[in-house]
């Protein structure tokens, strides 16, 4: 389904951003307003779709900077909702006191509350709000229940006039979110083809294969993909260290982008930058790695090859 006839937005390339950089992370220092200018000035001649992750201060500030400085970005505002039941199944640990858990659904309506907030301060930014990421699929260590999401969702459909949807892993939209599919005007899908062991030859029709699934389901209802990447560096855990590298991140890359935009999909890269405060302490840790710029903002292959010659990135302000 064409998102940009569905939605009453231009075509246009997409991308998940989060601004943290060394020393800097969710809950601790963040990114400051002249920090995020510089990196929208980065961004914004190559893309003008943004996803935003939370609501909390470092969203903030990237809106206040995007209508302040007049950038020409649509944002995909999501609330980051948190476990609300135990899930023993996560490998890296979703267990939880029940005390914590209580005082999760708390936060998490919260949450729910500041994005309708922003939603109704920023109408002509935000074009999209997610009532959560990724707390559905099995592997999550922040658990909810499919009834809950359900219910923000109404609860952003209630308080908010922009379309709202859940972003999710492509597995679960196959069965155990079937009911929430009634209730989001659209689909978000997650695809990772090197978490899922395939190499680069494989990547994009696997990619294509998720896709189509998802919409093949459900022909009534416009799905887009809310991630899609590949990391540069590899410890072992997870992803073999000899399946990841800038030049195959730059192949990913480019066959993704040419497909979406020969079949009208929107497709939100992931991400912009790398992030050093994810994932384990270990310097190779794929989860800092997935970003198209480096954690000092210096492009990788994948931009020097692809969009370089748009930057002047060696005397930006």
């Amino acid at each position: 389904m064409n998102y940009s006839k569905e939605f009453n937005l231009e075509p246009g390339n997409a991308i998940c951003y989060s601004g943290f950089r060394e020393g800097q992370m969710p809950g601790g220092v963040v990114p400051t307003y002249e920090e995020i200018k510089e990196d929208l000035l980065i961004l914004h001649k190559n893309w003008k779709y943004l996803r935003l992750y939370d609501c909390d201060e470092h969203a903030e500030i990237v809106l206040d900077v995007i209508q302040k400085e007049n950038f020409d970005f649509k944002v995909m505002l999501g609330a980051y909702i948190v476990a609300e039941v135990n899930n023993y199944g996560c490998p890296w640990g979703g267990a939880y006191p029940e005390k914590q858990l209580e005082e999760n659904k708390i936060t998490n309506v919260k949450q729910i509350n500041k994005l309708i907030q922003f939603a109704n301060k920023y109408p002509d930014i935000i074009f999209s709000l997610s009532a959560g990421n990724e707390a559905c699929v099995d592997w999550t260590d922040h658990y909810v229940p499919v009834e809950r999401v359900i219910k923000y969702v109404k609860m952003i459909k209630k308080g908010a006039k922009q379309p709202v949807t859940f972003c999710e892993n492509y597995l679960p939209w196959l069965d155990k979110l079937k009911d929430l599919v009634d209730v989001v005007d659209f689909i978000s899908i997650h695809t990772y083809p090197v978490w899922e062991y395939k190499n680069i030859h494989e990547a994009m029709e696997y990619t294509k294969q998720n896709y189509y699934a998802v919409a093949d389901t459900y022909p009534d209802k416009p799905v887009v993909i809310t991630e899609a990447g590949w990391t540069t560096y590899s410890n072992g855990r997870g992803i073999c260290p000899s399946n990841v590298s800038e030049d195959y991140q730059s192949i990913y890359y480019n066959d993704l982008v040419n497909w979406s935009t020969e079949n009208v999909i929107l497709t939100f890269v992931f991400e912009a930058f790398d992030e050093s405060w994810k994932g384990s302490d270990e310097a190779l840790e794929p989860e800092k790695h997935w970003g198209l710029f480096k954690v000092d903002r210096t492009p990788k292959l994948v931009m020097k090859k692809h969009f370089y010659k748009n930057y002047d990135l060696l005397n930006r302000k």
